[in-house]
């Protein structure tokens, strides 16, 4: 149930039998049985001398081969979007209408260590709490299939696979734009703004397009001025 509510996440190491066992109120070798049991089911892996940790089967939803054809292919990152915005937009709004007291505390922490990283200039800090701060809004919403279907998504994000966050990041106006759709999508759910929440998540989105296809534009303008320099002072 932890992993399958995403209390706990792929590599996260397990407390200890002892611990568990005091926990869940269970002798220790019933929690034995229980980690040989997922470990059987590859649902968690053992380290000799390191401990249980949770195995890494989330998110991976195509294999390699497929993987590498989809991100050479304009029309995937175009659906991935696309599917984003909406998927994502639900999500906010759930977790609007359902995110505890608990959640809107992790929520504020992660929103504030992404303003930190702003502040510092940390761009690879700021663009991995970014994936951690969509993947927390998907458990604020309370809802398994969700969760597990958002993680997969972030997965192909975090991987690079279908955008190149450091192609957005590298203006300095899209970092600050970024971090408001961040913080005005953090406020709502904040605010309990089902409507608001959906909003802004959708607004985040089509951002992101927008400013990637312009990337992608400016980088093409670049090349095509770089050859015709070099064909012309030759």
């Amino acid at each position: 149930m932890l992993i399958l509510e995403g209390v706990v996440r792929p590599g996260d190491r397990l407390p200890g039998e002892r611990e568990l066992a005091r926990q869940f109120d269970v002798s220790r070798p019933i929690v034995r049985d229980a980690l040989k049991a997922l470990e059987a089911r590859g649902l968690v892996t053992t380290r000799p001398g390191g401990g249980t940790h949770v195995a890494d089967v989330i998110g991976q939803v195509f294999a390699p081969p497929v993987m590498e054809l989809i991100a050479r292919n304009r029309k995937a990152a175009a659906d991935y979007l696309e599917y984003r915005r909406e998927v994502e937009g639900v999500a906010a709004e759930l977790a609007a209408r359902r995110a505890t007291a608990e959640d809107r505390a992790l929520l504020a922490g992660i929103m504030r260590r992404m303003e930190e990283a702003r502040a510092r200039g940390d761009f690879e800090e700021e663009a991995a709490i970014d994936v951690e701060f969509h993947s927390t809004i998907g458990e604020c919403a309370h809802n398994i299939v969700l969760l597990h279907t958002l993680r997969s998504c972030y997965r192909l994000l975090a991987d690079g696979v279908f955008l190149s966050r450091a192609l957005i990041y590298r203006a300095a106006e899209a970092q600050d734009v970024l971090l408001a759709q961040h913080r005005a999508i953090h406020d709502a759910i904040a605010a309990g703004d089902p409507a608001a929440a959906r909003q802004a998540a959708r607004d985040h989105i089509d951002y992101v397009e927008r400013a990637m296809n312009e990337a992608e534009r400016g980088d093409e303008w670049q090349r095509v001025s770089r050859l015709r320099l070099r064909q012309r002072t030759r």
